[in-house]
């Protein structure tokens, strides 16, 4: 992260010494999202809840990054779930794009990785969509969240069930909880460890 950050502060002296021609726009649109992402990130890291770890293959490119949830209560304890989160370069104008790696038994995410989750949608009927005031701490937070709503009484309207992704799991889920249990625990110990 420290290597983004001084490359920026770098870059900022030297776009002083230019002039504004020979800067292209896609240049400086990449240089807003990295601004904001250093900025994020270290907001973010100091924000993690405890069941979330973020790692940057490569420090130079936190546009691309890896989140691992660990719920420590609930259906999915015990189960280690992996997602792959690239940002844009009209971020932050636009969401994060999220896919979850880890085959995942959920009402909210697919067996192929796709997610729902209202703050990750550009345009929503609901008012919850994206929008730039929102950052990468919402976006970790949304994701930890659907691992701790679904046994609650009162989930949180990040849980669908009128408007699943996942149809089979969430009528699955209605229809015998015990056995919905059953599979999740399938999963995790097939592909969640």
């Amino acid at each position: 992260m420290l290597t983004l950050a001084s490359k920026l502060k770098r870059d900022d002296g030297l776009k002083g010494s230019r002039t504004a021609a020979t800067a292209s726009d896609s240049t400086r649109r990449v240089s807003v999202r990295d601004k904001l992402l250093v900025k994020e990130v270290a907001e973010l890291e100091a924000n993690l809840p405890c069941t979330c770890k973020v790692h940057f293959p490569d420090p130079n490119k936190l546009h691309c990054f890896q989140l691992t949830v660990t719920p420590d209560e609930g259906y999915y304890q015990g189960g280690k779930f992996q997602f792959e989160t690239e940002v844009p370069d009209a971020y932050n104008m636009v969401p994060p794009k999220v896919k979850c790696l880890t085959k995942i038994w959920h009402p909210n995410i697919t067996e192929t990785g796709e997610i729902c989750l209202s703050l990750l949608r550009e345009h929503s009927i609901d008012g919850t969509g994206w929008a730039p005031t929102r950052t990468l701490k919402d976006v970790v937070w949304g994701l930890n969240s659907l691992f701790t709503d679904l046994e609650s009484d009162f989930p949180t309207d990040l849980l669908n069930f009128d408007d699943p992704l996942n149809i089979e799991a969430a009528e699955h889920h209605l229809r015998d909880k015990e056995d919905f249990r059953n599979k999740v625990d399938d999963y995790i110990k097939r592909y969640a460890r």
